[in-house]
């Protein structure tokens, strides 16, 4: 065995395909951010006020994921702080927080406790009344003549699993400040979050709204040709290569994240091969196993609710599998609700029927299940649910649910 290792390890050794991989990964900052300088320009100009000391308008950005959004507010928050290094009169903090992050998305509480962290202050993750926690996150951003701007990314998912009054709350938060004032940028993958939100958190929260269009695949050839350059040696990428890589992240809504994932992990499966070339066939291998592993960290990262749900239709699918004579009963939303009432019982709050007709529409959309309307007549319209997983993956996903539920499948 150890003989085998190391003709592994001596091949990766060798190393013929990348020069810097850091260049094709998420958390790479460009220093020029191609085909959103029009973004770029908006985001500077109802921002820049607080470069006087003035509080700015509240600003929402929204589109599709990988269209940019992210790298644009940072980019323009670093110019900021750049800039602001001359002025001494006040301060000026800009912060970041991913509301997706687990730790973070589940409660107003968790939300509030992370930003007073990155304030320098402390909170226990636990055991205080959220008035409580408000409080001290006022106390310690109002001990001094200061301009914070909070970026708020994926502020959707924490709406979901919270609810819209902490934006409201944040944005109100003006009014009981003597030395600071606070603004808001709200960062959406969702296009219609907007139009879902109270009219009163809308009207505070979305004083300015900027879209991001999806890249088309021109633009994003231009991306993954200016990285590519930097993160692979020379003469490694076979003809075609990229144009396929923009192609299939055109399809994906122009996403230009999926795009640089496809063509890391190609280059990777590329090097395991000890392969001298990344070709064509490396990008299909490479959009299956990343298809994979998004839906098993969609599960991951979903709350214990969307895990029942899923978990009930599994567990429905494979008993009547299994007690099938070939061909097995179609499974629908109301044995599903059924199902995860049971489940759920004396552990969390029982969802109403309408939440998880929700959540079971959420999983379609995600390529987990797939639904289909059937008509009964005078008898309504049924949804019909079939699992649209392999097998290969289903046994991973009740892995992720028993180490989270605690299940014993």
């Amino acid at each position: 065995m150890s003989l085998e290792l190391d003709k592994i390890f001596e091949s990766f050794d060798k190393n013929t395909i990348f020069k810097d991989k850091t260049f094709l990964q998420i958390n790479y900052q460009p220093e020029e951010i191609p085909h959103r300088e029009e973004q770029i320009k908006q985001i500077a100009s109802i921002l820049a006020p607080v470069l006087r000391g003035e509080k700015s308008s509240n600003l929402f950005l929204y589109g599709k994921t990988g269209t940019g959004k992210t790298l644009s507010i940072q980019y323009v928050s670093d110019e900021l702080l750049k800039r602001f290094a001359r002025n001494n009169d006040f301060k000026l903090r800009i912060e970041y927080l991913n509301c997706k992050l687990r730790k973070v998305s589940d409660t107003e509480y968790r939300i509030l406790a992370e930003l007073i962290k990155k304030l320098g202050g402390d909170v226990p993750d636990t055991g205080l009344p959220t008035e409580a926690v408000y409080n001290r996150f006022i106390k310690i951003i109002d001990s001094e003549k200061q301009l914070l701007v909070l970026v708020l990314d994926e502020i959707d998912q924490a709406v979901k699993k919270i609810s819209s009054d902490f934006l409201y709350n944040l944005t109100r938060l003006n009014s009981e400040l003597s030395k600071t004032q606070i603004c808001v940028v709200g960062i959406s993958n969702n296009l219609t979050f907007l139009d879902e939100l109270d009219p009163r958190v809308r009207s505070s929260l979305s004083e300015e709204e900027i879209v991001f269009p999806p890249y088309n695949a021109l633009q994003l050839q231009d991306i993954l040709k200016k990285r590519a350059e930097f993160a692979f040696k020379d003469n490694v990428l076979q003809d075609g290569v990229i144009a396929k890589c923009a192609a299939y992240a055109a399809r994906e809504h122009g996403d230009a994240r999926r795009a640089l994932d496809l063509l890391r992990v190609a280059g990777e499966l590329a090097e395991r091969e000890n392969s001298n070339k990344i070709l064509l066939k490396h990008i299909d291998e490479a959009n299956n196993k990343i298809e994979k592993d998004k839906i098993l960290d969609v599960i991951t990262s979903e709350p214990k609710q969307f895990q029942y749900v899923l978990h009930s239709i599994i567990q429905l699918t494979e008993q009547r599998n299994k007690n099938s004579q070939g061909k097995s009963d179609p499974l629908f939303t109301g044995d599903v609700y059924n199902y995860y009432k049971d489940c759920v019982k004396n552990k969390l709050e029982v969802l109403t029927q309408r939440r998880v007709s929700d959540i079971i529409q959420e999983f379609d959309m995600l390529g987990i299940i797939n639904v289909r309307v059937i008509s009964k007549g005078r008898g309504g319209r049924m949804r019909e649910i079939k699992l649209a997983i392999t097998n290969e993956i289903i046994e991973k996903v009740k892995e992720i649910i028993r180490e989270s539920l605690q299940f014993l499948y």
